[in-house]
């Protein structure tokens, strides 16, 4: 077998039905969706999740829990992968961690997590820090900025 001999499976590639263009193509006059009532009309058809006019599943369930919209949600980076990725002197910002691919998202808030060892000094910039994060940054000979 060849490059030039590859082809599609037959059936894979079929033309475009071309409905209402006439009686001899088979697909004339109601384009096939018969004749009269709800599916042959234009926007004709139920929504998604219609059920006949009973009362849908969606509204039948209880609604249960808790959701608070002022709930400030933090994406999480440890100290063992500031350790990993930054060398020592360096400012470990919130964008540099996005270029890092260790946070991702648009206007994300980044706390800082004491799990792992730090050997390095470094100067980290976050929204929130954990206790030990502090105390492992300060030890290692950096420091810890709250933005």
């Amino acid at each position: 077998m060849r490059l030039e001999d590859l082809r599609p499976p037959f059936g894979a590639k079929r033309e475009r039905k071309r409905v209402g263009r006439g009686h001899g193509s088979g697909w004339g006059k109601t384009s096939g969706r018969g004749q009269k009532g709800q599916l042959s009309r234009s926007g004709g058809g139920k929504r998604f999740g219609f059920e006949g006019g009973q009362t849908p599943i969606y509204r039948r369930l209880p609604k249960r829990g808790f959701n608070n919209k002022f709930k400030v949600e933090y994406a999480v980076v440890n100290i063992a992968d500031l350790e990993e990725r930054f060398s020592a002197g360096d400012v470990v910002t919130v964008e540099a961690l996005k270029e890092l691919g260790l946070v991702r998202g648009y206007d994300v808030k980044v706390k800082v997590l004491g799990d792992g060892e730090l050997t390095k000094s470094l100067t980290v910039q976050a929204n929130k820090f954990s206790e030990s994060a502090v105390e492992k940054i300060k030890a290692a000979g950096g420091s810890a900025e709250v933005v």
